[in-house]
């Protein structure tokens, strides 16, 4: 057995990976990102990592891959600055199938090993996702792939997809596709990707009609106490934390809630979450704090965004309070605001918004705010279940407060209630 939590290196079976094109001709065309794509704070790849017990054959993941390429095209093609100079432009997709960047490796490792170093988020996954060598993000191609087969027979698939083309369902829906094309070759896709993003393209001329409290502009001077919390939060490292909550924790949260609202399963995470991390950071009572959360709008527009919309169909969903009122009450304040910023995504409100990114001066207000984001289950805003998991980075020095606020009564036996899961 393995006795260090740092993962074994991974060894290359050649020095390059190769590039996966489209099995047939594509569309070679600029594809127009929405604003909703093109914020600055999607620069990034979401990267999913899973793990089997038996390998698939190279040869099989590649050909599938190529295949389902030939649907989700943009994914072989690069991103470029429209303006064609820096990476402050608003970008494009050049679809020219240039191809996926494939990685093959081997780690000397079994299954039963690296599930028992990932228990926690671990810093070494890194070494499970090939790196690619660019001067900066637009660089990188929008899909690598990386397969490594382990010593027990098993394999670690791990995948970066670049955040820009599309969210976490669109993500889903591509995984879902290419397991699709492996496991049933000869039936056609369920959900074909529908690419064009004329559909959340802004009115001319832009008509901003409602308030964005996620939002603020680069040349907006914060008042110092958004300065202090932001520079705070920076001040070090950031720690990963991980809870599960099962359906028993879940149901004790929602008792909390006084007087009793009835509420969603994230709701009630949601609040508490914010709660606890404010509560750690022994902020001033008179700061004001915002809660941050993606909420898919693909219903929500009027008309509703087609079937298989294969880019980012979410807005980030807002709302702010006082610290003293948010620590004070118990769940109930915190809760009443997200059901409430929830409800305000309406189709004139997400049209505001999309509006407002015309303007490049307008970025993101993480100054002092929670972000939350749903990847493990895509939609969560709207469901109700039991085992949940919450991943929240914290700084060093309040990880043990946070994890004391995020636990604190829920282990503990209420008339005889059972720790069971959903």
């Amino acid at each position: 057995m393995l006795r260090s939590e740092e993962l074994p290196d991974c060894f290359y079976y050649q020095n390059k990976p190769t590039l996966i094109t489209p099995n047939t001709s594509t569309p070679n065309h600029s594809l127009y990102l929405s604003n909703l794509d093109d914020q600055k704070f999607l620069r990034f790849s979401i990267k999913y990592l899973y793990l089997f017990e038996k390998a698939v054959a190279i040869d099989i993941l590649k050909y599938s891959l190529s295949k389902v390429l030939a649907d989700y095209y943009p994914l072989a093609g690069r991103l470029r600055p429209c303006g064609g100079a820096g990476d402050d432009d608003k970008l494009v997709v050049d679809c020219n199938g240039e191809g996926a960047v494939f990685a093959e490796g081997f780690m000397d490792i079994s299954c039963e090993e690296f599930l028992q170093i990932s228990r926690k988020p671990n810093s070494s996954w890194r070494k499970l996702l090939y790196r690619v060598e660019a001067h900066s993000f637009i660089e990188i191609p929008p899909l690598v792939v990386q397969v490594t087969n382990l010593r027990c027979g098993g394999m670690i698939l791990c995948t970066a997809i670049n955040h820009c083309i599309c969210d976490g369902i669109g993500t889903s829906q591509f995984l879902h596709a290419w397991a699709h094309v492996i496991t049933k070759p000869t039936l056609d896709l369920r959900i074909l990707p529908f690419h064009s993003r004329h559909v959340l393209k802004p009115r001319d001329p832009p008509q901003v009609t409602h308030t964005h409290l996620g939002y603020t502009k680069t040349t907006f001077k914060d008042n110092n106490i958004h300065v202090d919390i932001n520079q705070y939060l920076q001040s070090q490292p950031l720690v990963p934390t991980s809870f599960t909550f099962t359906s028993a924790h879940i149901l004790r949260l929602k008792r909390r809630c006084i007087p009793s609202l009835k509420c969603t399963t994230f709701e009630a995470l949601a609040s508490h979450t914010w709660r606890s991390w404010v509560r750690s950071l022994d902020l001033s009572t008179t700061f004001k704090v915002k809660l941050l959360f993606s909420v898919n709008v693909r219903k929500k527009l009027i008309p509703e965004i087609p079937q298989g919309y294969f880019g980012n169909g979410f807005v980030l969903a807002c709302t702010e309070t006082a610290v003293k009122d948010l620590v004070a009450s118990n769940l109930h304040h915190g809760i009443k605001l997200i059901q409430q910023a929830k409800s305000s995504l309406t189709d004139g409100h997400v049209r505001s918004m999309i509006d407002l990114l015309e303007d490049k001066n307008v970025k993101t207000d993480i100054c002092s705010s929670l972000v939350i984001s749903q990847w493990a289950k895509l939609g969560l805003e709207d469901l109700d279940f039991g085992q949940v998991k919450v991943q929240v980075s914290v700084p060093e020095c309040v990880v043990e407060k946070f994890e004391y606020y995020m636990m604190d009564g829920l282990d503990e036996e209420e008339n005889g209630e059972q720790n069971g899961f959903i």
